[in-house]
């Protein structure tokens, strides 16, 4: 067994005994009342999960891709709702200020991320531009040394929570990609609020709020990369998101399959056991099949990025399928379990609800679909 291989499982174990000691018996206590567990995010900065991917420097755990697959699938594999918020903390907030950041910036702001002390926020979406980004009504005029942002963003994970919220405004005219601005902005920064928490059908425990700027006043020195900058380098870390939500959908599809196969050996019909029924085992199959083949890609994703090379085309590919077999494989898990998969008692109807999400967040499937036939026709 080779030392990646050895670390890789010690990784998934250390995340699997994580989750079942101190998720799994909260799950359905902070879906029903849709409490957003910040000490379990405390906690997994202790262990290193909020900065999987952070070098050693800025107090990261500085481990690639595939640690960080193998970390959001074991926790999203007990909770979609942990698992989201996990993967949005690490890819989005943490790693645009990654990726981005000036030295002073990395300093100021990762060690504390990548701890747990700070819970990152990332807010590209509004109210009127979901996949229409280059719409954005978010708007930053200079004044001086500073900038007076004004506009809200809306199904920003951490929205209220967030300790500081990468946040992507408009500085040039609309539709043009060069005029849209990345801001590290700090909560308590005056004019800078939580909004409205939104209702949702599942990751109930993952908090989703607006944030509403009104003459919030920002340094320039809050500015990640130059003026201008905002949309391309968005693009960027949508393209890394893309693995988060696929390590996701994997975790909460895997989630769903193993339940199923465990109530199918125990729950008999007709005098056996239903998992001896070929209407049943051929399910389980394809179930299995397609969480095989979702990781698979998932992982092929995982290493072109870890080597630094183009992976938006197989990334897109992986988040694309993941999540649409997520959605089948939770689905198929409820008909496994009849009617009792239907009832709060039993987890797969939190699976199902969850998984839906994963088609919607971080690029609907439809933009997946758009961003691989753009790319294989440009290829041919």
């Amino acid at each position: 067994m080779t030392d990646t291989h050895h670390n890789l499982s010690m990784i998934e174990e250390s995340a699997a005994t994580f989750a079942r000691q101190h998720i799994l018996p909260n799950v359905m206590k902070w879906d029903e009342s849709q409490e957003f567990p910040v000490d379990v995010f405390k906690k997994m900065g202790e262990l290193g999960f909020m900065g999987v991917l952070v070098p050693e420097q800025y107090g990261g755990s500085g481990l690639g891709y595939q640690e960080y697959i193998s970390i959001i699938g074991e926790i999203a594999k007990v909770c979609g709702s942990v698992g989201l918020s996990l993967a949005a903390h690490n890819s989005l907030c943490t790693g645009h200020i990654m990726m981005f950041g000036n030295e002073e910036q990395k300093q100021k702001y990762l060690p504390k991320l990548a701890s747990g002390e700070f819970i990152g926020a990332w807010g590209l979406t509004e109210a009127n531009t979901g996949s229409d980004a280059m719409r954005m009504q978010c708007v930053a005029e200079k004044d001086g040394d500073y900038y007076v942002i004004n506009g809200s963003k809306n199904w920003i994970t951490h929205g209220i929570s967030g300790d500081v919220a990468v946040v992507l405004v408009r500085t040039g005219e609309l539709l043009d990609s060069k005029g849209i601005t990345a801001f590290v902005v700090e909560r308590g920064t005056p004019g800078f609020y939580g909004g409205k928490k939104e209702n949702k059908l599942g990751m109930r425990a993952s908090e989703t709020a607006e944030m509403i700027f009104e003459n919030c006043r920002v340094h320039k020195s809050q500015i990640l990369g130059n003026i201008g900058d905002g949309f391309i380098q968005a693009m960027k870390i949508l393209d890394g998101g893309r693995i988060s939500i696929a390590a996701l959908s994997i975790g909460i599809a895997k989630g769903a399959y193993e339940a199923s196969v465990k109530y199918a050996k125990e729950r008999e019909q007709f005098g056996k056991p239903i998992a001896q029924f070929q209407a049943i085992s051929f399910k389980l199959a394809d179930m299995a099949t397609k969480i095989q083949a979702a990781e698979l890609l998932t992982r092929k994703a995982a290493y072109l990025k870890n080597r630094g090379e183009k992976m938006t085309t197989i990334a897109a590919m992986a988040k694309y399928y993941a999540s649409e077999i997520c959605v089948q494989v939770a689905t198929d898990a409820i008909q496994v379990f009849g009617g009792y998969g239907y009832t709060k008692d039993f987890p797969v109807e939190k699976y199902f609800r969850d998984s839906k999400l994963c088609t919607i967040g971080e690029g609907t499937s439809e933009i997946q679909k758009l961003v691989i036939s753009r790319n294989i026709l440009n290829e041919s």
